[in-house]
């Protein structure tokens, strides 16, 4: 098993706030890893940290050398007046070919996007170029910061089967922010949960059964987890669970309940 990064006894505190406590975590190479836990937890902190732009902590940070690393943010701050397109927003984050270009929407299923307005994209769209702009990287490690967020069920389904099909393309470890394990579950090896410390980490099936999960998130993801691994023996449902015919793209933009910061 090839480690690509490892923290060890993660610290980090604002004030008198202790926001990380004693973190310790390892990314594989080839591996899906969801980090989860309530608002506040510290989960943005921990990315920063991982990512390098969170200096002041104390434990230890351990990258393989030369490791590349290819971010998702959760949202792009865009200057609304000024008229971007999909194409020309990934030339801007690099010395990158048309046909480069082309390929990474190819591998994200956005190849119809090239010219489209950034401004006009849907939520899911939005996701999958910004993907195609962390894929560009050749990513060894990919860092999704709630990739779902904004994105309807079926969308979001579609999206982890993406990012899976991405994990085993590029061998890349995958490092997943989520408020929510239910709809991550299926494609994801290995769930931490986070609350300032490490309540549990595992399996998604050991996590959604421990105490400290369902302390913070309640039994109700349980059912909605076996909604899930049932959905996904079959084509697509609408919210309801009701089989629908057609592709996921002809879905209309609902966005799901609880999205919050």
């Amino acid at each position: 098993m090839s480690t690509l990064v490892e923290l060890t006894d993660i610290c980090v505190q604002f004030e008198e706030r202790k926001v990380l406590d004693r973190v310790s975590l390892k990314l594989n190479r080839g591996e899906i890893t969801t980090l989860i836990g309530p608002n506040g937890a510290g989960k943005s902190t921990l990315v920063k940290v991982l990512l390098g732009l969170q200096r002041k902590y104390q434990g230890k940070v351990t990258k393989n050398k030369g490791l590349k690393i290819g971010y998702v943010p959760q949202k792009l701050k865009l200057n609304d007046s000024l008229p971007l397109n999909v194409t020309r927003f990934l030339k801007l984050s690099g010395r990158f070919s048309q046909q480069e270009i082309i390929e990474a929407l190819k591998l994200v299923g956005a190849e119809h996007l090239l010219t489209s307005n950034m401004h006009s994209l849907s939520g899911g769209e939005n996701q999958r170029v910004l993907l195609a702009r962390a894929l560009l990287q050749r990513p060894d490690l990919l860092v999704l910061d709630e990739p779902a967020q904004g994105v309807d069920v079926q969308g979001q389904i579609d999206l982890y089967d993406l990012i899976d099909t991405i994990r085993h393309r590029f061998n890349c470890a995958v490092f997943m922010v989520s408020h929510d394990l239910h709809l991550v579950m299926a494609k994801t090896d290995d769930v931490i949960c986070l609350h300032h410390h490490i309540c549990c980490s595992g399996s998604p099936a050991a996590i959604s059964q421990h105490p400290s999960y369902i302390a913070l998130f309640g039994h109700g993801h349980q059912e909605a987890l076996a909604l899930y691994n049932h959905q996904h023996t079959h084509h697509h449902h609408d919210l309801a669970g009701q089989p629908v015919s057609g592709d996921a793209s002809s879905c209309s933009h609902h966005s799901h309940g609880h999205h919050h910061d």
